[in-house]
């Protein structure tokens, strides 16, 4: 039976407009069931913490619980791999960060691609980095500590979280930028180095501002500079790296990831109330405590970090030869 031209006509318009209903639709109902967040680090670091913060916010906004499930293990990678092979469906987040792009190039055979496998949502923080130094050194500066490096090559022992860590590649870009020769030794995480650097067996470090700052306000160790492109709010006295380092910046930082394909609509709905609680006084406050700053921003914005990051670090590390243990 042929339809009437007017009655043909309507019956497409409305099916033509089904896609973007439905589209709408699943945008407003989201969530529908509690949302899993996977922090592929253990509980009570800053990393934990800016993810239970930002949980809470979405929690209240969105009307279901944003469960944190710490998942650690590889530098991280556990946890990524986890969020990966889940339902693109919006239930299941990643805290992504700097580690992702640091491991992307670290570890040779990864079960997942990041920049492919994760589509970014937002960012949440920037951590600068702060240069340290045992008081024994004597630069008061980063340009008097470049000088004493050179006349003293492979007597400085730089001490990092591990190997790969962000403290051993922010390291490694230092010693290739100021042409330095350092020796890297490497702990298992930052408590072990911060003891062995306070007592003299290692003389500088280029660790998270949380985990060193009250020994800094202690006169116990000397900070030298921040790796940020700006100064810290934190420690506004402190120069940058880059002040005498030109181009020299790096940084922690962390945002909100999901498996490749989830639906549009849900990641700018969760973007949108993302970037509403990191405009909120009260977390902003929250994540300075944390020695960080807001990474408010769209997708976008998120996705050119990550790529841009991930380069970056792999030139640093195939430079450096660096392997995971």
């Amino acid at each position: 039976m042929k339809l009437p031209r007017r009655r043909f006509l309507h019956l497409a318009a409305g099916a033509a407009a089904l896609p973007a209903v439905s589209l709408i639709a699943r945008a407003q109902t989201y969530p529908t069931r509690p949302v899993r967040w996977v922090v592929p680090f253990p509980p009570g670091g800053p990393a934990d913490i800016s993810a239970r913060l930002i949980g809470q916010w979405l929690s209240e906004r969105l009307g279901q619980p944003f469960i944190v499930e710490n998942r650690p293990g590889a530098g991280g990678s556990i946890g990524t791999e986890v969020v990966v092979t889940s339902p693109p469906d919006g239930h299941t987040l990643l805290l992504a960060g700097s580690f992702n792009a640091i491991n992307a190039t670290l570890y040779d055979k990864l079960n997942f691609n990041f920049i492919r496998d994760i589509a970014p949502v937002a960012g949440i923080m920037r951590n600068p980095l702060v240069m340290a130094v045992n008081p024994s050194v004597p630069a008061k500066s980063v340009p008097e500590f470049i000088a004493y490096a050179k006349a003293n090559p492979g007597k400085l022992n730089a001490g990092t979280g591990g190997i790969g860590s962000p403290q051993h590649v922010a390291g490694e870009l230092f010693k290739t930028m100021a042409g330095v020769n350092m020796v890297h030794v490497h702990y298992r995480g930052s408590a072990p180095m911060l003891t062995d650097l306070l007592g003299g067996q290692v003389q500088v470090t280029f660790d998270p501002m949380l985990s060193s700052i009250e020994h800094i306000r202690a006169g116990k160790l000397r900070a030298l500079a921040v790796t940020t492109a700006t100064r810290s709010e934190t420690l506004p006295d402190i120069p940058t790296v880059g002040e005498f380092v030109l181009g020299y910046e790096t940084s922690g930082w962390t945002g909100i990831g999901v498996p490749r394909s989830t639906p549009a609509e849900i990641v700018e709905k969760l973007n949108r109330e993302t970037n509403a609680g990191l405009a909120d006084a009260s977390i902003k406050a929250r994540l300075a405590d944390l020695g960080g700053t807001a990474l408010a921003g769209s997708p976008t914005d998120f996705r050119k970090l990550m790529a841009e990051e991930t380069e970056k670090w792999a030139k640093v590390i195939r430079a450096a030869n660096i392997k995971a243990e």
